[in-house]
């Protein structure tokens, strides 16, 4: 680990903790708006956390973006993907054209994209280019039918046979994310998810989850886009070889040797956001993965990071559990490239709506007394 990740690290966890007073702040006015204790449920969960990371009882996050970080990884030579790696290609494309998953439901939200090539093995159009990962001039990313580039390597080699990546190209990506973090912040977001596109990366994530929890492949592996049962019974069987020897506190190594340049980009996104004291978004299993090994590099990342949709990959639980933080809603979906941020988003503007809004018992002339009871007898 170089002294410039350490830097961050130390900062992270000197600085990274929510704010007391603002926590207590925004419990107190959950207490005495006009409903029954708790009625709210995980929406006044989130808006307390809200306060404590932006320090404000009252806030806003309808200035709203999601990062996208494509990559190919070379174990896809194993067998253990169903689809081919130019679906990697075409679809961080499409990404720009609004016509995938996320992109169309960003494109209806107003929500911006911001799309990195960290190693998509097929070339990407010179003229989809931009070496500038963001203007903001105007508060936004102007980056229409652009992809960053800041590419590494034409995907990752073979984790199966040889390290994926030597550590400084783990630290590029990783320190990626970071800038990627540092231009949401810079042009103003409120809050922002984080997103991939990468064949194979199922299998990348399981490795690493296998790695950081302590898990056979059994445990952390499933279908991917549509693995059959010999494609599957490849792939725990490879998660299981690749893990051994790997030191679940070595987060660094761990993520050279089985991980991928979208992952380790995503994790410099979440520890990005933490150092930017930003509210993000967890997308699904993959993103799962990244956000739990930037908690491991930084505990204090994870207070900064809210759930979304629950994953129908097997690990995903797994990844959650581990950084102790519930998905806020199962609609079945399976689709990752930040596609459940959106949705997201939505939840925790209702959050934010009921905190700034509702009217306390005061102001609605209501007396309260009523709750008493139920206070005591904790009834709610």
């Amino acid at each position: 680990m170089n002294n410039e990740l350490k830097n961050i690290i130390s900062y992270i966890e000197a600085s990274g903790d929510l704010n007391e007073n603002a926590l207590k702040e925004a419990s107190a006015r959950q207490e005495v708006l006009a409903k029954p204790t708790g009625a709210l449920g995980t929406l006044e969960d989130i808006s307390v956390q809200l306060a404590g990371i932006t320090g404000k009882v009252k806030n806003s996050v309808k200035h709203q973006a999601i990062v996208i970080m494509s990559a190919d990884n070379g174990v896809v030579d194993e067998g253990v993907a169903s689809a081919p790696q130019s679906v990697t290609l075409s679809q961080t494309i499409n990404f720009t054209r609004h016509l995938t998953g996320v992109s169309s439901m960003a494109d209806y939200f107003g929500i911006d994209l911001l799309v990195v090539d960290t190693g998509v093995k097929m070339k990407i159009p010179a003229s989809l280019y931009t070496d500038n990962m963001v203007d903001c001039t105007a508060g936004m990313f102007h980056l229409t039918g652009k992809i960053v580039n800041r590419r590494i390597a034409d995907g990752t080699r073979n984790l199966a046979k040889e390290p994926a990546m030597t550590e400084d190209e783990a630290l590029r990506a990783l320190m990626t994310g970071m800038e990627a973090a540092k231009s949401v912040k810079e042009c103003g977001y409120d809050i922002f998810g984080v997103g991939e596109m990468g064949i194979g990366n199922t299998t990348t994530s399981a490795c690493v989850l296998a790695a950081l929890c302590g898990k056979n492949g059994e445990d952390v592996v499933g279908r991917g886009g549509g693995l059959n049962d010999e494609g599957l019974a490849r792939k725990i069987r490879l998660v299981n070889e690749a893990v051994k020897g790997l030191d679940p506190e070595d987060v660094m190594d761990v993520l050279a040797k089985v991980g991928g340049f979208d992952i380790c980009a995503m994790t410099g996104a979440f520890l990005g956001a933490a150092y930017y004291r930003l509210p993000v978004v967890i997308d699904g299993y993959i993103s799962a993965v990244a956000a739990l090994a930037a908690a491991r590099l930084a505990p204090n990342a994870a207070n900064f990071m809210f759930g979304s949709h629950q994953s129908k990959e097997k690990g995903y639980l797994i990844a959650m559990d581990a950084l102790g933080i519930k998905p806020l809603f199962n609609l079945g979906m399976r689709l990752g490239e930040g596609s459940g941020c959106p949705i997201s988003f939505k939840i925790i503007e209702a959050a934010c709506a009921t905190m700034n809004g509702m009217a306390t018992f005061d102001e609605g002339a209501i007396d309260a007394d009523y709750l008493e009871e139920g206070k005591k007898g904790n009834f709610f």
